[in-house]
């Protein structure tokens, strides 16, 4: 009797202990699988990092110019680092993490030589971004600003060159979004709203390919409300400027079946807004 009451006991005992033990081996487990912090030279972290970017590996590679940093933050590798890892990003397409790489290096060393490759990333992983036209175009206005902030801060720069080029394309984007939402309200009969459209076209983006369609547009919507002089504004500046477009043979022929012809107007805004135009 007495050896079953001590063996109930023992046995109680340990249902106490249970969940103590089994907590402790969880965490015990937990702290094994842990992965061991080994600080690293920087040397040896920084070519590991560069081995895995020349390999392709660009993810890898910015987890370990990422690691630079936290190991050696005081190092001059860990500054070189940081753009690194933006250029990594980048080239991984994980560009929101590449423009927010690049901006924390710009904060950090605003006058490091560095710094205008950092605003050039940040301009074309938004340009890389930009969507077709029939889509929301707040990534293309970010991708402009960014590239014209690479234009007004180094306009000497290799980078400024190429931020050039884009700039053009991508205000030629924005202007066949425009031109996009003006034809569909010119089919609806929207005049007003469709002219709008192709006036922004005309005074903000006078150097793209949309311009002597525009022009046309302007012409045909004019001419539907009644607005002679503006109709033929429109097409006097597009002849001017583009005589042998098809566009404004498509405008002299509308405004000589209603028996009248281009013929620039001092006060037209369309003139005004013309730059050198007569």
């Amino acid at each position: 009797m007495i050896r079953t009451n001590r063996y109930g006991r023992a046995v109680r005992r340990i249902r106490r202990l249970a969940p103590a033990l089994a907590l402790a081996l969880l965490l015990g487990a937990c702290a094994g699988s842990e992965e061991e912090y080994v600080e690293r030279p920087v040397d040896e972290l920084y070519n590991s990092a560069m081995n895995q970017l020349e390999n392709g590996e660009y993810v890898i590679a910015a987890q370990q110019f990422d690691e630079v940093e936290r190991q050696h933050p005081y190092s001059v590798w860990a500054t070189k680092a940081q753009v690194m890892a933006a250029f990594a990003n980048y080239q991984s397409n994980r560009y929101d993490d590449a423009i927010l790489a690049a901006e924390r290096f710009i904060q950090l060393h605003p006058g490091h030589k560095d710094t205008p490759y950092a605003y050039y990333l940040i301009a074309i992983s938004y340009y890389e971004q930009i969507a077709d036209v029939g889509r929301d175009q707040k990534l293309t206005q970010l991708a402009l600003n960014a590239l014209d902030e690479v234009v007004r801060r180094y306009p000497n720069s290799e980078y400024a060159r190429d931020a050039r080029l884009k700039i053009d394309l991508t205000q030629d984007h924005l202007a066949g979004k425009e031109m996009r939402i003006g034809r569909y309200y010119l089919r609806q009969g929207h005049y007003v709203a469709a002219i709008n459209r192709f006036r922004t076209v005309v005074e903000n983006y006078q150097t793209t390919s949309h311009v002597p369609e525009a022009l046309h547009r302007l012409t045909e919507a004019y001419l539907e409300l009644g607005v002679v002089d503006e109709a033929q504004a429109a097409a006097a500046v597009l002849g001017f400027n583009f005589p042998g477009s098809e566009w404004y043979l498509d405008s002299y022929a509308l405004l000589t079946g209603k028996n009248l012809r281009p013929e620039a107007n001092e006060s037209s805004w369309i003139v005004r807004a013309w730059d050198n135009v007569f």
